[in-house]
């Protein structure tokens, strides 16, 4: 493998100052949504007693699935030995901790006590699944921050291996984690299931390499740092693999339950009736997050323009498809008795209405701002990025006098 160069980014320049400060402002606005929220106290969202878990569930658990897909491609290029994928190792690494930072300040500023945090990390039930993904997430963030040694300080490197083998064990446990925070609540027909783990495993290949090439090219395109063709299909390519495997396991998810005649009906609400979750399910998960960039990315050859469009339609895909389970599952009403008519004051037997407001939109808004902060600010002050990526890299600045390239495409194929 030849040697790769790294090097952090420019700081204090009008483009470095313009998306930090911008990412601060939306940090800072979701900050105000959260004073707004706890204040005045969760009647000014549209969450209710039927509806505990709303936008900002959505977009934490997003992030949170979407971190341990993210260190899919350090894992590839380290456990698996694709020398190829080595180079983005670092920067799979970082993006990782962002996005499991930023999905937990999410999930923490949603709970309604984030005051008593500390009670969360130090008394476990463990015979609960929220406590056990306590101990997974902390986890996650040394086991990753010791991966990301081994990579960047030569004097541990004979520890890469080792730590590369357990980070790919860690987060495959830790999504497993996440699933069965759903497979384990056999109150709700549209959770319950066993296969709500393999699932999110799936979810998470998908939405994290998803995430990780729309910062990878954002990031080349405005350091103007070469980038290969050959290194844009290959992720192209590989995101197409993840997109087809989180299809399959939807549909296995779906045909599993429809053979339960108990949860027919649950599916019929998601499939055919549930309004808004039918809307959501069939055109942005399955449509919109699967088909449409899996066609995209199979008829030819994969520019950068097709894999930034198609990145950003699994990420859109993937939110619709996180909102479906957990605002969709919470919706369809409890069968308190199978068989049974219930009616009561307590809107038993009826669907529930869910419409986020907006401070919980910018909340979620302010977890991906997090993110990417934290990106772009481990990125300035330590070598994360190479200067240079993939076999076919062009020149980082044309010559004096020449034309620029194409302002989306610069891939000839395309």
């Amino acid at each position: 493998m030849k040697k790769v160069d790294y090097q952090e980014l420019t700081p204090l320049t009008p483009g470095w100052l313009a998306a930090v400060g911008g990412l601060a402002v939306v940090v800072a606005a979701a900050m105000v949504a959260v004073f707004h929220m706890e204040h005045n106290g969760h009647w000014v969202t549209g969450m209710s007693n039927q509806v505990v878990w709303g936008m900002p569930h959505v977009f934490a658990v997003f992030l949170i699935v979407a971190a341990s897909g993210a260190l899919n491609v350090a894992s590839i290029g380290s456990v698996f030995g694709r020398e190829p994928y080595q180079p983005l190792g670092r920067m799979s690494g970082l993006l990782a901790i962002a996005l499991l930072a930023g999905g937990l300040a999410v999930l923490v500023l949603d709970l309604g006590r984030p005051d008593r945090l500390d009670v969360a990390m130090t008394h476990f039930n463990f015979k609960s699944i929220f406590a056990w993904n306590v101990i997974l997430y902390t986890g996650f963030f040394g086991i990753v921050g010791a991966y990301l040694w081994t990579m960047m300080d030569w004097t541990v490197k004979g520890w890469y291996k080792p730590a590369a083998i357990a980070a790919f064990l860690w987060r495959l446990v830790l999504t497993t984690g996440t699933g069965s925070i759903f497979g384990f609540l056999m109150a709700r027909e549209l959770y319950g299931s066993a296969v709500m783990a393999p699932l999110f495993i799936a979810m998470s290949f998908a939405f994290g390499l998803a995430f990780f090439n729309l910062v990878i090219l954002g990031l080349y395109a405005a350091t103007k740092r070469p980038l290969g063709d050959d290194m844009v299909a290959r992720l192209g390519k590989l995101l197409g693999v993840f997109i087809a495997a989180n299809l399959y396991f939807v549909a296995v998810q779906h045909l599993t339950a429809l053979y339960w005649p108990e949860k027919r009906d649950a599916e019929a609400f998601i499939l055919l009736n549930g309004g808004i979750h039918t809307l959501l399910f069939w055109g942005g998960q399955v449509v919109i997050g699967g088909i449409v960039p899996l066609a995209l990315l199979f008829r030819g050859t994969v520019g950068r323009c097709t894999l930034r469009f198609s990145s950003l339609l699994v990420t859109l895909g993937g939110l619709a498809q996180v909102f479906v389970i957990i605002v969709g599952g919470q919706s369809f009403p409890l069968q308190l008795f199978p068989g049974m008519e219930v009616s009561s004051s307590f809107f038993d037997g009826q669907v529930a209405t869910y419409v986020p407001t907006v401070a919980e939109i910018v909340l979620g808004l302010g977890g991906i701002a997090i993110t990417v902060l934290i990106v772009v600010i481990g990125a300035t002050f330590l070598r994360f990025l190479p200067a240079a990526l993939g076999e076919t890299a062009p020149a980082a600045e044309p010559a004096e006098g020449a034309p620029a390239p194409a302002a989306c495409c610069a891939s000839p194929a395309e």
